[in-house]
């Protein structure tokens, strides 16, 4: 029997034994499945961050967009996302913030009512302090007490 032991490839376990090769594939296979996910999760984030430099508009589309896809496993939203990423939107928000502060100016420049500040009311005239001490009265009304 031992001479069929020795005629065995290094592969096989004698009964009882833990069996390396098993081991060293379920582990290699562990870290494969891993680093398989962690490619296809920065892959799929690819669209966002190329899209985080745009607008923030065209960021939550591409975003919507890639997350979607994510969910439902459908890469023709993948493809649009990162087709929308690529594309430099221009900015309208801001040119159209730009006339609306134009317009605005030109309105408060016909309008003078709405060009001036309103008018401020009198100020109320600030209250004498009390003083610490109370005065003496002059000598003419110390006298004009003593005769009445």
């Amino acid at each position: 029997m031992s001479d069929a032991a020795s005629q065995m490839p290094s592969f096989m376990t004698a009964p009882g034994e833990t069996d390396v090769l098993f081991v060293l594939v379920a582990i290699s296979l562990l870290v494969a499945v891993f680093l398989l996910g962690v490619f296809y999760f920065k892959l799929h984030a690819l669209p966002e961050r190329m899209a985080h430099a745009n607008n923030r508009i065209q960021y939550q589309l591409v975003a919507v967009l890639a997350l979607i896809a994510l969910l439902t496993h459908n890469n023709l939203f993948w493809i649009a996302a990162l087709l929308l990423a690529t594309i430099q939107l221009p900015d309208l928000m801001g040119k159209l913030s730009s006339m609306a502060a134009s317009l605005e100016r030109m309105a408060a420049a016909g309008d003078p009512a709405a060009a001036a500040p309103p008018p401020a009311g009198p100020e109320p005239a600030p209250e004498p302090a009390p003083d610490p001490q109370p005065r003496a009265a002059p000598p003419s009304a110390r006298t004009a007490d003593k005769e009445g």
